[in-house]
């Protein structure tokens, strides 16, 4: 009998084959651009609820707090932006007594900016005032447009005096009363202005947020008129110090200032037909 060649008749061998287990899906090709994937879609999503919570009339904080945690950080707010009022008044009175003494730009500035952050705490203040409005949209931002009103004036006027003491050539004055009052309110403007960022950020409040802004600007300007003060103490040639941070600060709050319009006016006429929330 012939015999007949196995390999012949029945080819190669199989190679074997790996079954995946009942009840398990196979492992994605690309895991990490499915979780990127997966991670902007759900970030979409968080963007596009805010946004129709805002067209409710509501602010994302509704969301987020409990009534009564609500009420404890709007009471906070309000006992903030009282505490700011004080503070930043006194403040301003002593920057405006330096700039007019000391011919300092960067005081004018800084005694300007005081005086913005008390109206901005004033806004703030009348925002948080009536306790059922605490989410609502419509009163976040009218308030917020409010102070990008007076960002922009209190910009024009700060850099307007910067200037006029640049072309004038006016030399600042250097003396322990400056150095007091430029720790003093770098100091304080900072510490305030973390603890508006820390509510506004818990609140969702841009107003809040913006408050804070300004008062971090303050506390700026109160330290650069240490700088500059110093500076010039050690080398009378680089006069134009003050007056250069003087303009620099105050394109910073108007670029904020225009911003800030830009963002809010339109908000504004979508929510209109909420006021009934304050």
């Amino acid at each position: 009998m012939e015999a007949f060649p196995v390999g012949d008749e029945l080819g190669s061998t199989p190679e074997p084959t790996i079954l995946q287990p009942a009840g398990t899906a196979p492992a994605p090709a690309y895991p990490a651009l499915e979780s990127q994937q997966g991670e902007h879609l759900r970030v979409g999503e968080d963007v596009q609820f805010s946004e129709e919570v805002e067209d409710r009339g509501l602010l994302e904080s509704s969301t987020r707090l409990k009534p009564h945690e609500a009420q404890n950080y709007r009471k906070k707010a309000v006992w903030v932006s009282w505490a700011s009022i004080v503070v930043t008044l006194a403040l301003a009175v002593a920057a405006f007594t330096v700039s007019v003494m000391r011919y300092s730009a960067s005081s004018f500035g800084f005694a300007f900016d005081a005086t913005l952050d008390v109206l901005s705490s004033v806004i703030v203040l009348w925002r948080y005032s009536n306790a059922a409005a605490v989410h609502s949209a419509h009163r976040e931002y009218i308030a917020c447009v409010i102070l990008g009103v007076i960002f922009l004036l209190s910009s024009l006027c700060i850099v307007i005096k910067a200037i006029h003491d640049l072309a004038t050539r006016l030399l600042p004055e250097v003396d322990d009363f400056l150095y007091s009052v430029s720790i003093l309110s770098g100091i304080l403007c900072t510490t305030l202005a973390v603890i508006k960022f820390m509510l506004g950020k818990v609140l969702t409040s841009r107003a809040l947020l913006t408050d804070g802004f300004n008062s971090l600007v303050g506390g700026i300007m109160g330290f650069s008129i240490l700088l500059s003060a110093e500076v010039f103490k050690h080398n009378a040639s680089v006069w134009y110090l003050d007056g250069s941070i003087g303009v620099l600060i105050g394109l910073t709050i108007f670029a904020y200032g225009a911003k800030l319009l830009m963002d809010m006016v339109p908000r504004i006429r979508q929510t209109r037909h909420y006021e009934m929330f304050e």
